[in-house]
């Protein structure tokens, strides 16, 4: 079974996304380093490595909405081969929108643990596919 790792969630203002998320779920925020205009959203505690603590416990991130952004919240999953789930996907009646492509980096994950990325759509629903190189990664 894959497993969803990660989610991100685009928005119109940081402040009241902040306010919503902060105030009904009790999620912490993070800027991004450098310039990305990019917030991590913390929904579980997480350890020295940026992991979450508690199995199964998953963190996101929120970016500005924009023309070449998603416009809908967007859901990472773990596999263990993107080519596959494409194949998959297309099976079922979504589609591939990009990929798989190799990924610089991922939040905090260097690029050596990520081995291709896919972005997969079904109707208006965004999902990122994610096929990492170390087994350390996986739960």
């Amino acid at each position: 079974m894959d497993r969803i790792c990660h989610f991100e969630v685009p928005y119109s203002e940081k402040e009241r996304m902040e306010k919503f998320y902060g105030s009904v779920f009790g999620w912490q925020f993070m800027p991004a380093p450098g310039e990305m205009p990019y917030t991590f959203l913390i929904t579980t505690e997480v350890d020295e490595h940026f992991e979450p603590k508690k199995p199964g416990g998953v963190n996101g991130g929120a970016y500005p909405r924009g023309p070449q952004g998603a416009t809908s919240p967007v859901i990472v999953v773990e596999v263990d081969s993107c080519e596959q789930r494409v194949k998959d996907v297309e099976a079922a009646g979504g589609s591939n929108v990009m990929g798989p492509t190799k990924s610089a980096t991922w939040g905090f994950m260097p690029k050596s643990k990520i081995q291709r990325t896919t972005s997969l759509v079904s109707g208006n629903r965004w999902a990122a596919a994610i096929e990492l190189t170390s087994a350390r990664l996986r739960r």
